[in-house]
């Protein structure tokens, strides 16, 4: 077998090439013949376009099956395949030109100008998608190609994926993902959530992240199985294909929407086998709720860009709320002390070792280095801890550790004890700028819809009875909704911007 990560997916595809791998709510249905069919027009056609072995291809389109073909395409013809948020401005976008410099571009009609304006020596070629992914220069034009193609041989550490980071301190950092990454993560999730060929996934995330990506589509890919793909999510749509569903996977914010609909009930998750949430903290009340209403308890995971999953709940034993259970197979994982010493107790930082790690950051070799321990663990920048049983809590960012009056307090164990105070939807704590403390600890807080509650002194005397005075808020600010990212994560960064001349 060839190491490209193409051919370990071939190898999973069903005997029957008519068998079903995606299917859309208006009845459109896509085979795995179709699949290799369409990847072998699209990669021999960009070949034939001057597009070559470690050449990077920018896409920035709308969801839509054939952008999944675009994808695999790439890969198979050994091209690095750059998704970019389709939110991305043109001052942004000109960044990851920029800085990655591919050699062509996949983008919407209407951003046609403003790509072609970018072309130099590196950007031979801009083709074009529409939002239905059956139109546009790129599909118009692979057509007329012959759908033969064979697949480029790749070595385990060649560059299959470039994906950015965030962002949210600097510039955004290429993460480079190789073919055997993307294989040894997806083969650890086909064991750990036992995938079968039977399972039908509910895809209604983007396509842009790990978590659309990669996580949802390669499991689908390595089970030989089908996908139910939905442009973005909808609640009224997610309950009409439920009961056609044996896995769904989501946000938290798809949870809690869910939540939110009287018509959702356990009768309609009777199909579904596993809910699985990531990308953003699962708050316990979510977790609590969503067992009561459906029967199921949400399995959580985590990872993150430059590693893919690192750990998740197990499937055969019990999930615990506010945990992200236990190290992936092939996965070491280990939480330190400020020294680099092994913690058994107590928070520390969270390092992961294995082969889903990352190779590097694009174009930045000291930064790499600097992100890795002598000994060949990555530092996640994630502040964690092990519960007695060995399961493993995600308790907040590095970046995001206040140290108030020269004491660290973890944002993580005030917002859990805020969230269960009567009346409070959600909240985030982050540190801002005084000049006694150095940092003063800080509550955002969303009230839930047509409720109240107490006031901020009686809030504030209450975390006394739980927390070190030194953790408690100085201050309490109402807003209407948190900041979020396009995967649901809070962004702190921005409540901090906003609030940074609070106490001065």
């Amino acid at each position: 077998m060839k190491n490209n990560i193409y051919s370990v997916f071939e190898a999973h595809f069903p005997v029957n090439p008519d068998a079903i791998f995606i299917e859309t709510p208006d009845g459109s249905s896509y085979s795995y013949g179709h699949l290799a069919e369409e990847t072998a027009r699209l990669a021999s056609f960009m070949t034939k376009a001057g597009i070559k072995k470690g050449d990077r291809v920018a896409v920035q389109v709308e969801k839509s099956p054939e952008v999944i073909f675009l994808y695999l395409a790439c890969l198979r013809a050994g091209f690095v395949y750059l998704p970019l948020n389709t939110a991305y401005t043109e001052t942004e976008l000109s960044y990851f030109l920029d800085n990655a410099r591919p050699s062509a571009v996949v983008c919407r009609p209407s951003s046609e100008a403003f790509f072609n304006s970018k072309k130099n020596d590196d950007l031979i070629e801009v083709f074009t998608l529409e939002a239905d992914g059956n139109r546009g220069s790129l599909v118009d034009n692979s057509r007329a190609t012959a759908a033969e193609f064979e697949t480029v041989d790749s070595a385990p550490d060649d560059l299959a994926v470039i994906l950015y980071t965030s962002g949210t301190t600097g510039r955004p950092k290429g993460a480079m993902i190789t073919h055997n990454n993307l294989a040894a993560n997806g083969l650890a999730l086909q064991q750990a959530w036992q995938w079968k060929q039977q399972d039908v996934l509910l895809h209604a995330l983007p396509i842009f992240h790990i978590h659309g990506l990669f996580v949802a589509c390669h499991n689908v890919l390595l089970g030989g199985s089908k996908m139910l793909f939905v442009e973005k999510f909808d609640t009224r749509t997610i309950l009409q294909l439920l009961p056609k569903s044996t896995v769904m996977m989501g946000v938290p914010t798809f949870y809690t929407r869910l939540l939110d609909d009287d018509n959702f009930n356990q009768k309609v998750c009777d199909n579904v086998r596993l809910f699985i949430s990531g990308s953003a903290p699962l708050l316990e009340q979510t977790f609590t709720e969503f067992k009561q209403r459906s029967g199921h308890t949400i399995l959580e995971r985590y990872g993150m860009t430059e590693t893919g999953m690192n750990t998740s709940n197990p499937v055969d034993a019990e999930r615990l709320p506010g945990t992200v259970g236990f190290a992936l197979p092939g996965v070491s994982t280990r939480i330190v002390d400020e020294n680099n010493q092994p913690l058994e107790q107590g928070v520390g930082a969270l390092q992961v070792k294995g082969d889903n790690v990352f190779k590097g950051y694009w174009g930045m070799p000291e930064k790499t280095a600097e992100e890795f321990t002598d000994d060949g663990y990555f530092m996640t920048g994630d502040m964690a801890e092990f519960n007695p049983q060995g399961y493993i809590s995600i308790v907040g960012r590095n970046k995001d550790m206040i140290i108030t009056g020269g004491y660290n307090v973890y944002p993580k164990e005030v917002e859990l004890l805020l969230d269960e105070v009567s009346g409070v939807k959600e909240s985030a704590v982050i540190g801002l700028p005084h000049k006694d403390f150095g940092e003063a600890v800080t509550a955002v807080i969303v009230v839930e819809p047509g409720q109240s509650i107490a006031n901020d002194s009686d809030i504030i005397a209450e975390l006394k009875k739980q927390l070190a005075s030194y953790k408690v808020p100085k201050k309490l600010m109402i807003v209407d909704q948190l900041e979020r990212n396009t995967m649901g994560k809070v962004q702190k960064n921005l409540l901090r911007e906003k609030y940074n001349t609070l106490y001065n």
